[in-house]
């Protein structure tokens, strides 16, 4: 299996993974959202909690040029860690959602 194949799937296994878990209040769908056409993948949450409207990314990943840029992260302790979990080494996860004059101190790729 090729690199960019396997990331796929643990993007994907990962997603689906946090997708079981439901929010505790209101009316809110987990909807998944995988593009592996063009690499982009999500998680979200839509509904309503009370008179709130919901409508937002939990998880956003696409994947450029063979790295794993985590975009959005709404979880915690985050997301970056099941990926390292799962078997994606950290020179190969970019926190997209980091400044990059940030990232040299994450202890994950730059770019």
């Amino acid at each position: 299996m090729d690199i960019l194949t396997r990331y796929r799937d643990i993007v994907q296994q990962v997603i689906l993974e946090y997708a079981r878990y439901k929010p505790s209040r209101g009316e809110i769908k987990t909807e998944v959202i995988m593009d592996p056409k063009n690499d982009h993948y999500e998680l979200i949450h839509v509904g309503w909690d009370d008179y709130r409207r919901i409508h937002g990314a939990v998880i956003h990943i696409d994947i450029i040029d063979n790295k794993v840029w985590i975009q959005h992260d709404g979880t915690s302790p985050g997301v970056a860690h099941d990926l390292v979990a799962a078997g994606i080494p950290r020179t190969d996860i970019v926190l997209g959602f980091r400044p990059a004059h940030l990232r040299p101190h994450t202890g994950f790729a730059v770019a």
